[in-house]
């Protein structure tokens, strides 16, 4: 029985976080749910399950973590999670994988994602400032989401350095 409740996961379990540009309708996210499912049900690394566990958040965000504790997830099964993640992207018509998008909250407070040069004029132009929630999908473990490290103001994530804000270059 490896695939557990996202919520009994531990602080160190290793995290990866999958984003959705637009958010998913009912049926996508009910498919995705259920794809992920049945992949941490079979998840394993050199023969050995791996105990993992999935949550999605905002109706965009799948979180996937493992706990590593007993099985340490391989280079070549966190590629068979990627892999099983582009079958769906295929089948649900949606992007999970692009890191080139930059989300983060807008105005009126709701999810939004734009392409890194976007984001950048945004920032340039003082639209969004160190204080602007973003989303931090790089972060290594669950603790960090637990800990406010993953739904973040801009100028306590890698955010701040990528994109200065009201500079000029």
């Amino acid at each position: 029985m490896p695939a557990v409740p996202f919520d009994q996961l531990p602080d160190d379990a290793r995290l990866w976080v999958f984003a959705s540009a637009r958010p998913l309708h009912d049926a996508e996210q009910q498919r995705l749910l259920a794809h992920t499912d049945g992949f941490l049900r079979q998840w394993a690394a050199h023969g050995s399950p791996v105990v993992g566990g999935r949550e999605l958040r905002h109706g965009r965000f799948l979180l996937v973590g493992a706990d590593e504790r007993a099985t340490g997830v391989s280079g070549c099964s966190t590629d068979t999670l990627f892999r099983t993640l582009g079958d769906l992207e295929r089948e649900l018509g949606v992007e999970l994988r692009d890191a080139s998008l930059v989300f983060f909250r807008d105005e009126d407070g709701a999810v939004a994602s734009e392409p890194r040069p976007a984001f950048r004029q945004r920032a340039l132009s003082g639209r969004v400032g160190p204080e602007t929630v973003v989303f931090d999908n790089t972060v290594p473990t669950l603790g960090d989401v637990r800990n406010g490290r993953w739904e973040t103001e801009m100028q306590m994530a890698w955010h701040a350095r990528a994109f200065p804000v009201g500079a000029t270059s």
